[in-house]
């Protein structure tokens, strides 16, 4: 069934953005603790995202698995090796996440860029639009289904396929920052960037390719903070929040 736009009150705020890309990191899910996915952590993001659907967003979501492990982590792997275990990785955390939204009542489905048909489908672009026009939140796992390419590209590419109004990049910090808050106490947080001062001023928003990804096909990217509660559903409200790179 699809999610319906709440309308009891005609003074009620409508979210500025009617279809979004959340991406999150799998080191997210692990939290401060030693266990693969902290179920805490779940629990509350998976609570937030039920909210934006009741409010009518559309969700379509990536997920990294830096929690689970990397194949880069290996020695003298092959590099095109050690990304597709990246990649297979994050269907782990797709899954997952599809079971605990399922279980507060939200409909799913996992898209897959490498085949699993018995536990995904296929990614199809169309299929994907389909499914966020009925109310679904889409999960689309394993990446671009090609070596050499992280999850936030596989993110930006999503976001353009889909039409996404925004592509959300969950952090742990604010913003962007113009260096490393957590080693330099006076880095200083910027509200809003241009594409060009992230690539020429190499802030560590996303990789460069997923930037220029979104540059060349005017996509806004908003970097917030994933930890403070709340916040998801004030970065689709349009609350100034985080770095918004447009």
């Amino acid at each position: 069934m699809s999610a319906q736009r709440k309308t009891s009150s005609p003074a009620a705020k409508l979210p500025k953005y009617r279809r979004i890309l959340l991406k999150i990191s799998g080191e997210f899910l692990r939290g401060e603790g030693q266990a693969v996915i902290d179920n805490v952590i779940m629990d509350r993001l998976v609570g937030e995202i039920r909210e934006l659907s009741r409010l009518g967003v559309q969700i379509g979501i990536v997920i990294g698995a830096g929690n689970i492990g990397r194949g880069t982590e290996v020695k003298d792997m092959n590099r095109a090796a050690a990304d597709y275990i990246g990649m297979v990785g994050t269907m782990i955390n797709c899954l997952t996440m599809q079971g605990n939204l399922e279980r507060v009542g939200v409909d799913t489905r996992v898209l897959t860029a490498i085949e699993m048909r018995e536990v995904a489908e296929p990614y199809i672009r169309r299929r994907a639009v389909r499914h966020l026009e009925k109310g679904r939140v889409v999960i689309f796992a394993c990446g671009t289904g090609n070596p050499y390419f992280t999850t936030d590209t596989a993110a930006a590419l999503r976001a353009n396929e889909i039409g996404a109004d925004v592509l959300m990049k969950a952090t742990k910090v604010d913003g962007v920052y113009s260096d490393d808050p957590m080693k330099n106490p006076k880095a200083r947080m910027y509200k809003k960037l241009s594409y060009q001062e992230v690539v020429s001023q190499n802030l560590r928003v996303m990789d460069i390719s997923a930037v220029s990804l979104c540059r060349d096909n005017n996509l806004p990217i908003l970097v917030f903070n994933l930890d403070r509660k709340g916040n998801v559903r004030k970065a689709v409200m349009g609350e100034t929040i985080g770095t918004l790179v447009n």
